[in-house]
């Protein structure tokens, strides 16, 4: 009898190892269709992995799935950040591992507390528990899109970017698709026969079935209904957008800087585009410094776009010691300067979290405290455009550019984005922030010029689509048009009114309606 039990105990042990592996496993491999958008069905698979596993376990056990499931989920969608850490910030290499590890799952807590609330609350029949599984994924995208300024980086929506839930994408925005995606997940697992052991307690059956054909309807019906056009056209914008293509680590050397600076000057007299766009701090010098390394410069530039009908976006770090610094933009015109200065900062990388300066220090990151600008700026006024900018990963917070479009006849027809994703080296951040920006166009149903230093420089159309890209990691000027648009998405209405809160409160129904009646 007792080597019985222990041949048991073994085994549930053994079990429950399996289970947090494959539960780890689904949630690294939900990153990859962040980057490979046509694997979009993949990530309904990983995330029907996750629903499998809570829907058997306490809320203890269940939380540990969620927390090891967000962790993985997370660490492989922004593992590249141990490059800034370490290659540029200069942070002792287990350091930088222990940080993303760190803040992987501290992030995923917010899962974790997520699925203990579903483990908690759940009713044992398909219907109800998949709608409570979607209402708090929600409520966990949500709140790590808010808590500590939030950082919503490798949500799920965005793996949706090219499969048929984009369509809902001006309606409901990202976090509305992940919702989605988390229901048809749910909704497909509990259709499985419980004999293949994944599916559910209490589930199987023709209920669980039409559930399931029901979330398949969807998804054929959104794949083939023509999308729905909110805005209209406001006119034809010829662009050029520069790719400087510098290393992160000879952007501010002594030997590097005179022919960047050169080259982003002579691109700029060059081009005769209509607005030309640079990336996030092409001239990486303040103006007292500029001033001391070619006191012709900053004036040359301007007295350019005075003269004639051309318009430039020019990314330049402003301020000085007495009243701060910001990382800005700033546009040169017939009409003089205009200034944009980036309002949702990096923590670390462009403000300190109280309490943190001690891992700063340890960093060598040029201006790591900035200053923040105002949320809704006006925009840039070019041949009858009125072109925002947003800076690096600004275009990650939707609500934060839909606030851009309370007032509609002030509302952009096109947003520029300006990054420089060379912190993070050749790796999937690239890929991963292009499909963010193709996100916020079909959020808005906005083009998005993307002008970055090492990838990707693109042109995306309101639609979403890439109309023209430079090949990564080369140094170039992509050249072309960009249609501008005016009109607002439900999406813009809603989102600029009133941020996420009309989410926050359909999680709640959601949960409410999964709660409605008795347990079986």
């Amino acid at each position: 009898m007792g080597a019985a039990r222990r041949f048991l105990e073994s085994s549930r042990a053994s079990g429950r190892w399996a289970e947090l592996a494959a539960t780890a496993a689904a949630g690294a491999l939900l990153s990859v269709p962040l980057v490979h958008t046509a694997l979009w069905p993949f990530a309904l698979a990983c995330i029907a992995v996750l629903y499998g596993r809570v829907s058997h376990a306490g809320a203890g056990r269940a939380a540990l799935l969620g927390g090891v499931f967000g962790s993985c989920w997370l660490g492989a969608s922004v593992w590249w950040l141990f490059i800034s850490m370490h290659r540029y910030g200069g942070l002792f290499a287990p350091l930088a591992v222990l940080a993303v590890l760190l803040l992987s799952v501290a992030l995923s807590l917010l899962l974790a507390a997520a699925m203990a609330l579903f483990a908690r609350l759940r009713r044992g029949t398909a219907g109800r528990d998949a709608l409570l599984f979607a209402g708090c994924w929600l409520l966990a995208e949500l709140a790590r899109g808010v808590v500590f300024t939030g950082f919503p980086w490798g949500a799920a929506g965005y793996t949706q970017i090219d499969g048929p839930l984009a369509a809902l994408a001006p309606w409901l925005g990202v976090y509305g698709i992940g919702a989605v995606a988390a229901w048809i997940a749910a909704a497909g697992v509990g259709a499985v026969p419980r004999r293949v052991g994944f599916s559910p307690p209490g589930t199987g059956g023709l209920k669980p079935t039409l559930q399931a054909a029901a979330a398949v309807m969807l998804l054929i019906a959104l794949w083939l209904a023509p999308r729905a056009e909110f805005t209209a056209s406001a006119g034809r914008l010829r662009v050029a957008l520069l790719q400087t293509n510098v290393a992160q680590d000879e952007k501010f050397s002594a030997e590097q800087l005179p022919q960047e600076l050169a080259w982003v000057a002579g691109r700029l007299f060059e081009s005769n585009a209509e607005l030309i766009v640079t990336p996030e701090t092409a001239v990486p010098l303040l103006p007292g410094q500029l001033e001391q390394f070619d006191p012709g410069y900053w004036p040359s530039l301007a007295a350019r776009f005075r003269a004639g009908g051309r318009a430039a976006l020019v990314g330049v770090p402003l301020g000085d010691f007495e009243h701060g610094y910001t990382n800005s933009v700033a546009g040169l015109s017939t009409a003089g300067e205009y200034r944009y200065d980036k309002h949702h900062l990096v923590p670390f990388g462009e403000f300190i979290p109280l309490g943190f300066h001690w891992f700063v220090e340890l960093m060598r990151i040029p201006l790591g405290d900035f200053g923040r600008g105002p949320l809704v700026v006006p925009p840039f006024a070019v041949k009858g455009q009125r072109v925002t900018p947003n800076i690096c990963y600004e275009d990650l917070f939707g609500e934060e550019l839909a606030a851009l479009f309370a007032d509609e006849p002030r509302a952009p027809t096109v947003l520029a984005n300006v990054s420089n994703i060379a912190w993070f080296g050749d790796t999937v951040a690239v890929g991963q922030h292009l499909n963010i920006s193709r996100m916020r166009a079909l959020e808005l149903q906005r083009p998005m010029l993307r002008a970055t230093n090492t990838g990707a420089t693109a042109i995306v159309d309101h639609r979403g689509h890439v109309a023209a890209m430079l090949p990564p990691f080369t140094q170039g000027v992509l050249e072309g048009e960009v249609e501008g648009r005016t009109g607002l998405t439900p999406f813009a209405r809603w989102a600029a009114r009133a941020g996420l809160w009309p989410l926050v409160l359909a999680a709640l129904l959601l949960i409410a309606a999964a709660l409605l009646g008795k347990r079986p």
